[in-house]
């Protein structure tokens, strides 16, 4: 190609007008398709990021995210390198980095669905106490029925 080479890769001489240079041209046509294609590779891949580098994103480090887990930095590690875990676990991981979790249901012919109440933290109800007795009490209940 020359330098006068313009839009679409059509010479600065060939081109009649702007209108016919844009319309109908399959050099256009491919240019769009390949943006489209290009952009949908990038949304992919910032779909796939591992955690190490979503960590790596909010500027954490092990130790720090250790300490919010209350685990060792070696515990993140392990975490970062499986390949399968328990939605516990991810829950904590990702809530450790300051995100929030939810899981979509993609189903053919459908519209996506969230799911609820799936890896929320339980809130366990305590037992209540039991209160120490006193041999006197005790005694006294013996008496008493």
């Amino acid at each position: 190609m020359n330098d006068l080479t313009g839009i679409c890769g059509f010479s600065v001489l060939r081109i009649r007008s702007l209108n016919d240079s844009l319309t109908g041209s399959n050099a256009c046509r491919r240019i769009e398709e390949s943006r489209a294609h290009i952009q949908v590779l990038a949304q992919e891949m910032r779909e796939e990021i591992s955690l190490r580098e979503l960590r790596r994103q909010r500027n954490l480090t092990q130790a720090r995210l250790a300490k919010k887990l209350k685990i060792g930095q070696e515990g993140v590690s392990r975490i970062e390198r499986r390949q399968d875990m328990s939605i516990s676990t991810l829950l904590s991981y990702i809530e450790g980095i300051g995100g929030k979790l939810s899981f979509v249901v993609d189903m053919p012919g459908q519209t996506p669905i969230v799911l609820s109440r799936l890896g929320s933290k339980r809130i366990k109800k305590k037992a209540p106490k039991k209160t120490k007795t006193s041999a006197k009490s005790k005694v006294k209940a013996r008496l008493a029925a």
